[in-house]
């Protein structure tokens, strides 16, 4: 349910009003049922300002995209003047090629690329083009990976179990999946010995940070490349929150194993909507000659390539990782001490970058472990955080940007302990 309204400000109060008689919910994404529903004017860097005149320190950062900070100068100067040129030509232009060579150049491993414009849809493309190079049809997959919201790769969980249907999708649609819990070689090894002839592709986070920021086990990533290559199966890694944010290369270069296949968004461009599916040629190449079809009309637009080649050279003309990294570390062990201070259970672990904040000391090495903490607790402190000015989100991840400094940390200390003070997480 979405949260209660009586502490908006007038102004929010309207336009939720307004909202909710003509979208379902008043809002535009299921996501956003329960997150904050302040309504939000503009944002500049690691600031958002409400349109009651009241600011937030940003830390769910758009979901995720907007690692540079919101609105970065040189990336929406880029857009606005490429598209002073046209947006859609129906046709190929130089910025395509320009952010293809970037995007390959950072990521290192990958020899070719096609854009779309949702995570959501490279998946797609992801996953038929594994099917279509294999000749398969099943799918191994983690429990509390994220895929996308599409009926064939969108899961919940239900009595203890996951990977069930939601509400309005046919079951049988998840029929191709075998559903395992993540972190566990062993068991990507006997399915794959009982169903390895029919298996295309393991998909999967190679950092969960979807749900809880949980980092794979040493040696596990090369487990799963190992038993992929015996098999014959196509390894996908789903980088979309993870690529980028991560380093250049995500979580392939992090841990340094390389898939066959991987997706990247959010980090990607600025903050602009865009998406991409990168590749080994030899799979890549089966678009090319139209054997698979990936279509859509925005793929490689003007405004979405000018936002990548813009994005990506920053990256690697200025790489922002280690102030990223010591402003997360920084924050972490901060809020750790905030916690012990005030005699609370909480519990901050998981990268600098994207760390992951709950109640409990459960060890947490999967979706199932996760359960363990007490996650409703946090949920209910991150509504009276976002009252004292902290703009985080209910599930407890928390992303870092380029543009967070020590102006930001001091108020995020400052604001998370006075929502201590005024008896928060208890």
């Amino acid at each position: 349910m979405p949260n209660d309204s009586t502490r908006l400000g007038p102004r929010s109060a309207e336009l939720r009003r307004r909202a909710a008689a003509r979208t379902p919910g008043g809002v535009h994404s299921n996501v956003r049922l329960t997150g904050a529903q302040e309504f939000i004017e503009r944002a500049k860097g690691a600031w958002l300002y409400s349109v009651d005149g009241r600011d937030y320190v940003d830390y769910l950062l758009g979901q995720g995209p907007n690692f540079l900070g919101h609105a970065p100068d040189h990336v929406v100067d880029a857009v606005s003047d490429a598209c002073r040129r046209g947006v859609i030509f129906g046709g190929q232009h130089e910025l395509e090629v320009q952010a293809s060579e970037l995007v390959c150049r950072a990521v290192g491993w990958a020899d070719m690329i096609r854009f779309g414009v949702s995570g959501t849809e490279v998946v797609q493309g992801a996953l038929r083009l594994a099917r279509a190079a294999t000749g398969r049809t099943k799918v191994i997959r983690f429990e509390g990976h994220y895929h996308g919201w599409l009926d064939n790769v969108l899961t919940a969980a239900r009595d203890g179990h996951w990977g069930v249907a939601t509400k309005g999708q046919v079951a049988r649609h998840l029929d191709d999946f075998i559903v395992l819990p993540w972190n566990d070689a062993e068991q990507v090894a006997d399915a794959l010995d009982r169903h390895g002839e029919q298996v295309a592709a393991v998909i999967m986070e190679p950092v969960m940070i979807n749900a809880g920021v949980i980092e794979p086990l040493p040696g596990y990533l090369e487990a799963v490349r190992r038993l992929c290559d015996r098999h014959g199966v196509v390894l996908i890694f789903d980088e979309v929150i993870s690529g980028f944010r991560l380093g250049l290369g995500g979580g392939a270069e992090r841990y340094g194993v390389p898939p066959d296949l991987a997706t990247y968004g959010k980090a990607i461009a600025g903050g602009f909507p865009v998406a991409a599916l990168v590749g080994r040629a030899e799979l890549m190449s089966r678009f090319g000659t139209g054997e698979v079809n990936h279509s859509g009309t925005f793929n490689g637009s003007v405004m979405a390539t000018a936002a990548v080649a813009a994005t990506v050279t920053s990256l690697l003309e200025d790489p922002p990782y280690e102030r990223v990294a010591k402003h997360g570390r920084t924050l972490m062990v901060g809020l750790r001490d905030l916690g012990i201070e005030h005699g609370l259970p909480l519990r901050v672990e998981g990268l600098p970058a994207a760390f992951h904040v709950s109640f409990g000391d459960a060890e947490v090495r999967d979706y199932r472990t996760l359960q363990r903490l007490d996650l409703a607790r946090y949920e209910r402190l991150s509504r009276v955080l976002v009252e004292h000015g902290l703009w985080v989100t209910g599930r407890g991840v928390w992303y870092v940007s380029a543009c967070h400094g020590e102006e930001e940390l001091d108020a995020a200390l400052t604001r998370f302990e006075k929502a201590l003070r005024d008896g928060a997480g208890r």
